[in-house]
């Protein structure tokens, strides 16, 4: 409980910069739990049958694309798959801009807070008052705060940031292995029922 006090004060020295900082860090967590959700529901290479899969799940998605065994060309097959598959990517990369965008904001949100908590400690050196150096040290734990907050949060993101990135390299590759597995077999059925018809 001590901590939490201590974690409470530090960000009440940090200046108004906590303020915008706070905010993009629960952005940060929301998009980290979001996406965590949506990777760990939709895009699990399938262990079973993919009939037992959601609706939305990736490589469920890809199946629908590829369509039914049925006359359709094989090069229609492959242009729906990749046209599904490229909306697939869409999908699971929602929000991953804004996590990038976050791990350059708040750094140089930080700097600010760093910027401005200089700037209040050195105005109250010069002119012929006196210094009061509980002010002085006021200003420096403030821009201190705000970049340590700052870097927290962008280190954060950009942990989430890259796991996300490589997860969703990760899926794109399976679903590309996965069809075009699935477009041999078909190939192969459509090759072999004209035989088996003579």
């Amino acid at each position: 409980m001590q901590d939490w006090l201590g974690i409470v004060a530090a960000a009440r020295v940090g200046g108004w910069v906590v303020y915008p900082l706070t905010l993009l860090a629960v952005l940060s967590i929301a998009i980290t739990l979001d996406r965590a959700y949506v990777f760990a529901r939709f895009a699990g290479f399938p262990r079973g049958s993919v009939d037992r899969l959601p609706e939305q799940h990736a490589f469920r998605r890809i199946i629908k694309a590829l369509g039914s065994t049925g006359l359709m060309p094989l090069w229609l097959r492959e242009a729906k798959a990749q046209s599904e598959a490229v909306h697939i990517e869409r999908d699971m990369a929602r929000g991953l801009w804004v996590l990038e965008t976050i791990v350059t904001a708040a750094p140089l949100l930080g700097l600010l807070g760093t910027i401005v908590g200089m700037m209040h400690s050195f105005q109250l050196f010069g002119g012929s008052r006196l210094v009061d150096p509980g002010g002085v040290t006021g200003g420096v734990a403030q821009s201190l705060v705000a970049t340590a907050i700052g870097l927290v949060v962008a280190l954060i993101s950009l942990f989430a940031f890259n796991y996300f990135s490589r997860r969703l390299e990760r899926t794109m590759d399976d679903l590309e292995a996965f069809a075009t597995e699935r477009l041999s077999e078909i190939r192969l059925a459509q090759e072999t029922s004209p035989q088996e018809a003579q």
